[in-house]
């Protein structure tokens, strides 16, 4: 039997959603501006509220006094459920399980690759051969049945050669010679008879990070990513040698490649910024004018007092690459917590792990460290939850359930909890 659509909506999700951008980017540059007061002028013209912002402590308290006891109660049963499942997710990262959270009650999680994936092969300036190992190897070993490769085309030759032969080796199912917005845009609506993907991945210029920012929601991707970053942690035991060679060797990729050291010493700082620019004018013209501009525009040297000064600044900026020279390392590797990846010790560099060492060059910039980690399996994995419930267990969940939604004014759905303890017998 066909798929019979006995009635379809007029309109989808997104159906307001240009209207609704417009207006709230007009909101959130004002605000950028006016900053705390713009919030609070905002809060009195919408809420209609001008109270204190920041709930005070006191008031916390009479609101615990005030709230009968059975509001608190049923409060209390969602968040013991919502731990509960949250510690077994916890316990369980990375597989599927099922736990029982009260008697009858039963939830879980299942990890289901996405169907699609769109792997961007940068191919401008340089051929980026590990962008390909980097995006489609991982897609693969995720499981996804599906993978679109795209890189830029050159006149009369298509994507680089060693560019197709490395996608086709990894995995791809499908390498198109398409770049910049187009191939975001391709990979989106399943244009040339491909399947439409469910997420895109891979680093590119700034036209296509911002293709995939705008296309966000409609399709997954994998970060939001500006311009390549190195951050080098060293102390007065580093090598200013080799510190300058991996400043130089990341300022290469672009004009706009931050470059940053951050250091205990004097003398090791004073050394780096001398052999710097002697390096980038050894190289040759393509790399050469990328990495002087970076260097000029972006490069940053940082002197601190102590290590824990070097580890702080280090978190506020969030590197994509960070490097620590230092006789402490393992102190660092303990202490740092947002970057994109760590390379430890003067024996490794960014570069290993930008082309062959094995972990993944995908990684999140412009301070996205913060809050994200790079390109890895997971982020082509969907991570599902289930729930399935006893007819005896809906006693005590579908009350629960019911008394929440009344207390937050949502009689409809109060009453598909009301329907169960009927039927089951609970309600009279």
């Amino acid at each position: 039997m066909a798929i019979k659509y006995l009635k379809k909506s007029p309109k989808t999700s997104s159906t307001d959603d240009t209207k609704t951008a417009g207006i709230v980017q007009g909101l959130l540059n004002d605000l950028e501006k006016s900053k705390e007061q713009g919030c609070i002028d905002l809060t009195k013209k919408f809420d209609k509220y001008d109270g204190e912002i920041i709930v005070s402590k006191e008031r916390i308290e009479d609101i615990k006094k005030s709230l009968d006891q059975k509001t608190k109660d049923d409060v209390k049963f969602s968040y013991d459920r919502v731990r509960k499942f949250a510690e077994a997710q916890l316990k369980n990262y990375g597989q599927d399980f099922e736990v029982e959270l009260s008697k009858g009650l039963y939830a879980g999680q299942k990890l289901i690759p996405v169907n699609t994936a769109g792997c961007y092969i940068p191919g401008g300036r340089y051929a980026h051969i590990a962008s390909a190992v980097m995006s489609v190897t991982t897609a693969k070993v995720a499981g996804v049945k599906n993978i679109i490769a795209c890189s830029p085309p050159k006149a009369g030759v298509g994507a680089h050669p060693a560019i197709i032969y490395t996608a086709n080796l990894c995995g791809a199912d499908v390498i198109m010679n398409l770049g910049g917005v187009p191939a975001i845009a391709a990979m989106t609506n399943g244009l040339f008879k491909n399947a439409p993907a469910d997420i895109i991945v891979g680093p590119g210029n700034q036209f296509v990070a911002e293709a995939k920012r705008i296309l966000f929601g409609k399709i997954g991707i994998d970060l939001f990513a500006g311009p390549t970053e190195i951050g080098i942690i060293a102390d007065e035991t580093a090598d200013p040698e080799i510190i300058a060679v991996d400043l130089v060797g990341q300022a290469e990729h672009g004009y706009n490649s931050p470059a940053w050291l951050y250091t205990t010493s004097k003398e090791l700082a004073d050394k780096v910024i001398k052999r710097v620019p002697e390096l980038i004018a050894d190289l040759p013209e393509l790399p050469r004018t990328s990495a002087e501009a970076a260097w000029r525009d972006y490069g940053e040297v940082v002197l601190c007092d102590t290590d824990e000064e070097m580890s702080k600044i280090s978190d506020e900026y969030a590197p994509e690459h960070l490097e620590i020279h230092t006789k402490n390392l393992e102190w660092f590797h303990k202490r740092l917590k947002n970057y994109g990846s760590l390379f430890i010790g003067e024996e490794t560099t960014v570069a290993y792990g930008d082309k062959c060492s094995g972990t993944n060059h995908i990684l999140p910039t412009k301070g996205a460290g913060r809050y994200t980690g790079g390109l890895f399996v997971g982020k082509f994995i969907k991570t599902l939850s289930f729930q399935r419930m006893t007819k005896e267990s809906t006693e005590l969940v579908g009350a629960a359930a019911a008394r929440i939604s009344r207390y937050e004014g949502m009689e409809a759905h109060a009453r598909t909890g009301d329907v169960r303890l009927k039927k089951y017998g609970y309600m009279k």
